[in-house]
């Protein structure tokens, strides 16, 4: 066999093993699971950091002070020292709105060795502690619930115990308007998956550990024993960190697909979403070049080849290299289908996951020149030079 046909013959092999053999990553039918509502309904206590989120604290906002929660909850927002007035609307959405108390609190720039939203987390759950609340619901505050979110959340974690979970998270559904965004954001999605299989980490003894950080309920006590947030304080990808903290501490985690809570963030340009990758991919890769180019050429085989060998073979008459290629690109776009009709996306866009997949191979590359060159990752003005990827479990 011709080099090209054995590059297509391997990707074809790579394919059918993620597809049978890395937990069913492709499957979107991890939902919240259904429980009975419990005979009392703990105390929780919502933490939202909070930096320069005025454009979209009125989209979100009102939805947590709307929870429909039959036991006490109340929201803490920490506004982490924004410019754009995010404590003072958030105080007259509440007057105006009304619903489960707010209090808002600065707590000031973060000390060293604190990235900026965990610095946020830190204050927040600290003064949520002094009510001794028994759910701490970490949320974004870019993200919207619908009314009985909550409700779900927490009749989904069950009692503590060996059937309940200490931390519970979904994956909200991002905003999908633009042209970019509907290329981009659930490729972000199904890779996402594809790194961190949700059925894999809802499994029972599994090791692999990941959340959602726009929407997490975490038991209280579990959150004590894991030393959260002080044990990942240094962390960019935080919730990655968090679920490892978790499960390290012998706690029950789950994570699946949110239906009804969505990020209400625009990104309408591709510098929009580039950005958003590009802050912390290099940190998933734990800063390491060795890693960086091994994901260069993973990517290459499993995503370009075969594109281009069914081309290549298509042109030259390789028949070997045209069929396996063609094969492994038909694999690779049916396991995208069921991410796309997830975010009711045309299915036709399923081919297209080379073209994004290199978009995505760029952002990484870009991340590392950024770290290298020392801006790190930056977000909301602050840049960490030298963050801290998520600890191994």
């Amino acid at each position: 066999m011709s080099a090209v046909a054995w590059i297509a013959v391997g990707s074809l092999i790579v394919w059918v093993w993620l597809l049978l053999g890395q937990g069913f990553f492709w499957r979107t039918d991890q939902r919240l699971p259904a429980r009975r509502d419990p005979a009392r309904w703990p105390s929780v206590a919502v933490v939202v950091p909070a930096r320069d989120e005025a454009e979209v604290l009125p989209m979100s906002l009102p939805s947590l002070l709307a929870q429909d929660y039959p036991g006490d909850a109340e929201v803490y927002l920490v506004d982490d020292c924004s410019g754009d007035g995010t404590g003072e609307l958030a105080r007259a959405l509440s007057g105006r709105c009304g619903g489960l108390p707010l209090t808002v609190v600065t707590p000031g720039e973060p000390e060293p060795g604190w990235t900026g939203k965990l610095w946020a987390l830190r204050h927040g759950m600290a003064l949520a502690r002094q009510r001794e609340p028994e759910f701490l619901l970490l949320t974004d505050a870019d993200i919207a619930h619908e009314p009985d979110s909550l409700r779900e959340l927490v009749a989904a974690a069950g009692t503590e115990g060996a059937d309940g979970f200490d931390l519970v998270s979904q994956m909200a559904r991002l905003r999908v308007t633009s042209t970019w965004e509907r290329l981009v954001v659930p490729a972000f999605v199904y890779f996402f998956g594809q790194l961190y299989p949700f059925r894999r980490i809802n499994g029972e003894g599994s090791r692999t550990a990941a959340a959602a950080g726009g929407c997490v309920l975490l038991r209280a006590g579990a959150a004590e024993r894991a030393r959260i947030p002080e044990s990942i304080r240094q962390a960019v990808i935080d919730d990655v960190s968090l679920a490892r903290a978790v499960r390290r501490s012998s706690g029950r985690i789950w994570l699946g697909l949110a239906d009804r809570v969505d990020s209400v963030r625009p990104y309408p340009r591709l510098a929009d979403l580039w950005h958003m990758v590009a802050r912390s991919a290099y940190a998933q890769l734990r800063h390491s070049p060795l890693l960086l180019a091994g994901t260069v050429l993973g990517l290459g085989l499993v995503y370009v080849a075969p594109p281009v060998t069914l081309c290549a073979g298509l042109l030259t008459g390789d028949a070997t290299a045209a069929v396996a290629g063609g094969a492994a690109w038909a694999v690779m776009a049916g396991t995208y289908m069921p991410m796309l009709g997830y975010y009711r996306q045309s299915l036709w866009l399923a081919p297209l996951l080379p073209f994004t997949a290199v978009l995505y191979l760029l952002m990484t590359v870009d991340s590392a020149v950024q770290h290298h060159r020392g801006l790190g990752a930056a977000w909301k003005g602050r840049t960490y030079a030298r963050p801290e990827a998520a600890p191994e479990p």
